[in-house]
C-alpha cells in the first residue's frame, strides 16, 4: 500500500483536460503541414520584393491567415470523417476519431476560423487575398465533402491549393504574376501530387481498404503518366520563364537566371528518382529527408537569390 502511495505521488500528474483538449485541437491542425504556406513568399522572392519591412509584415500576415485557413479545413474534415477514421488502422488515433476532441468542438473552431481569417485578411491586407482566401476555402470545404470522390478533379483541387499559396503572396504586395511563374509552380505541384498518388497506389497494391478508397478506380500506369507528363511540362515552364528577360538590364557577372535551370532540372530528376520507386509521400518530408535533393535545393536558391540581385 505505502509503494502504490509514493508511486502515485512520484508519477507526474495527468494533462488537464483543457491543456489535452488544446493539445488535440493543435495536431488536428497539422503543424507539419504549415511548411507548405512557405510559398506565400515566393512570387515577392522571384521579384525581389522579399527584403524590406513591409513585405515582411505583410507576408507573415499572409502565412498566417492562410495557416488559418488550412487548420479550418483539416478540422472540419477530421470532424466529418471521424467515424471513418475509427475503422482505419492509423487514422483512429487522430484526435477527434480518438475522442481527444469532440466533433462539436473541432466543427466551432474550424468554422470559426473560416469565417475569421478572410474577414481579418479584408482588415489587414487586400480585398484581393481575402478574395482568394475565401476561394480556397470553398474548394477545400468542397474537396472533403465529395471532390476527394472524383477522378481527376481531386489531383486538380489538391494542386490548385499548391498554386493559390504561391500566388497569394504577389497579390498581396500588388506583383504581377508571370504566366510562366503560375506554369511552373501548377504543374510543378501537379508533378508532386501525382507522384504521392502514385506512391500509395503501389504501397497498397493487395491492400484493399488501407488508404483512400479513390486509388483504387486509378491504374498505377495513369498517375505515372500524369507525374511524367507534369514533371516536363514544370520544367519547360521554368526554362522559358529563367530565359525571359522581362526588360531588366542584364548586368550580373553570370547568367545567374540562366544557370539556375541546371537545379531545377536536377532537382526534378532527383525527386522523380522516389516517385519511381513509389516512395514520394508528403513533399516537404521527401525534400527535407533526402540529403541530395535538400544541397539541389540550396544551389538552386542562391544561384536564383544572385539573380535577383543582380550580382
Amino acid at each position: 500500500m505505502l509503494g502504490q502511495r509514493a508511486r502515485r505521488a512520484s508519477s507526474p500528474p495527468p494533462r488537464s483536460r483543457p491543456a489535452a483538449l488544446l493539445g488535440g485541437l493543435l495536431r488536428t491542425a497539422r503543424p507539419k503541414q504549415w511548411v507548405k504556406n512557405v510559398l506565400v513568399v515566393a512570387a515577392p522572392a522571384a521579384a525581389g520584393r522579399l527584403f524590406s519591412w513591409r513585405s515582411l509584415a505583410e507576408l507573415t500576415a499572409v502565412f498566417t491567415l492562410f495557416t488559418a485557413c488550412a487548420a479550418a479545413v483539416y478540422l472540419i474534415n477530421d470532424a466529418r470523417d471521424a467515424d471513418a477514421d475509427r475503422a482505419h488502422p492509423t487514422k483512429r488515433h487522430r484526435p477527434v476519431a480518438a475522442g481527444q476532441v469532440p466533433v462539436p468542438v473541432a466543427y466551432g473552431v474550424g468554422g470559426a476560423l473560416a469565417v475569421l481569417a478572410p474577414s481579418l485578411a479584408a482588415w489587414l491586407t487586400t480585398p484581393a487575398v481575402a478574395a482568394l482566401l475565401t476561394a480556397y476555402l470553398g474548394m477545400q470545404l468542397a474537396y472533403c465533402i465529395s471532390l476527394k470522390h472524383v477522378l481527376v478533379v481531386d489531383l486538380v483541387v489538391v494542386t490548385t491549393g499548391f498554386l493559390m499559396r504561391a500566388m497569394v503572396g504577389g497579390l498581396a504586395l500588388g506583383i504581377p504574376l508571370s504566366r510562366w511563374f503560375l506554369i511552373t509552380t501548377g504543374f510543378g505541384a501537379l508533378f508532386m501530387v501525382a507522384a504521392k498518388r502514385y506512391s500509395e497506389a503501389l504501397q497498397m497494391a493487395g491492400k484493399a481498404g488501407a488508404t483512400r478508397a479513390l486509388l483504387t478506380e486509378y491504374t498505377v500506369g495513369y498517375l505515372r503518366f500524369v507525374w511524367q507528363l507534369a514533371a516536363g511540362v514544370a520544367v519547360l515552364g521554368y526554362c522559358l520563364w529563367a530565359l525571359e528577360e522581362g526588360g531588366v538590364p542584364h548586368t550580373s557577372v553570370l547568367p545567374w537566371r540562366q544557370l539556375s535551370m541546371v537545379a531545377f532540372v536536377l532537382a526534378v530528376l532527383r525527386y522523380a528518382v522516389f516517385a519511381d520507386r513509389g516512395t514520394a509521400g508528403e513533399p516537404e518530408e521527401v525534400v527535407l529527408g533526402d540529403r541530395a535533393l535538400a544541397l539541389i535545393g540550396v544551389a538552386w536558391l542562391a544561384m536564383y537569390g544572385l539573380a535577383v540581385a543582380n550580382w
